[in-house]
């Protein structure tokens, strides 16, 4: 099992001073910038564009995570990698044909993923782990930030790290396994036994004033699960 990864979604951030949330997050332990796009279309609400990726980037060195909520996801996926994006996941209901679109991420010099609705079955990764780094699980319907943890999805990701095990046997390669919705300090541990390595986290960081003690106890609760 690869070291946790703790990566605070910026949706829930304070947008008049993003570069200073940015910072401090990551100051105060995280390891990813999660990066939430919606296009009022694929989900029903509208959040960033390529812009404001290209305006954190100069913030952090650490790694942008682009959560792509938007359909079709062609258009857009040179824009991000072009404004500083290092991994960028997509669903595959909006696309019209995963592998290309997997490829054209790799080609941008990005890693790829592809992002699983609570409902979404993992079968849309039988022919495409070769050029998936990152599988994102749902833990939520995408829209909107501060939804409740969906339980079933626990089941979900023992289902998705049996695979990621399987592949990485006969390859050797390392995809991650991300979860988002619903992620606190409370469930943190109980999600991770499930074999997930990345957390995403809203509201459960950026609503409390320290952030630190918040990615602390994060750690703390992941500790248990190492032991």
């Amino acid at each position: 099992m690869s070291n946790f990864r703790i990566a605070p979604s910026i949706l829930a951030a304070d947008f008049a001073r993003l570069g200073e949330e940015v910072k401090n997050v990551i100051a105060a332990g995280a390891d990813i910038i999660h990066f939430d796009v919606m296009d009022n279309h694929y989900v029903p609400n509208l959040t960033m564009g390529p812009m404001f990726c290209e305006a954190i980037r100069p913030y952090t060195t650490a790694p942008i995570d682009v959560h792509l909520m938007v359909k079709p996801v062609d258009r857009i996926i040179p824009d991000f990698a072009k404004a500083g994006a290092n991994i960028i996941t997509f669903h595959p209901e909006a696309s019209e044909h995963i592998d290309r679109s997997l490829g054209l991420i790799k080609e941008h010099g990005c890693k790829a993923g592809l992002v699983f609705n609570p409902a979404t079955p993992l079968h849309y990764l039988d022919y495409v782990m070769d050029k998936i780094d990152m599988i994102l699980l749902m833990s939520v319907n995408p829209g909107y930030g501060g939804q409740s943890f969906i339980p079933g999805v626990l089941a979900k990701a023992k289902e998705a790290r049996a695979r990621i095990d399987a592949y990485t046997a006969k390859t050797g390669r390392e995809i991650w396994l991300e979860i988002d919705g619903g992620v606190n300090a409370n469930n943190i541990a109980e999600i991770a036994a499930t074999g997930v390595d990345t957390f995403v986290a809203g509201s459960a960081i950026f609503g409390k004033p320290d952030y630190k003690a918040v990615i602390d106890q994060m750690r703390l609760e992941l500790a248990k699960v190492k032991a």
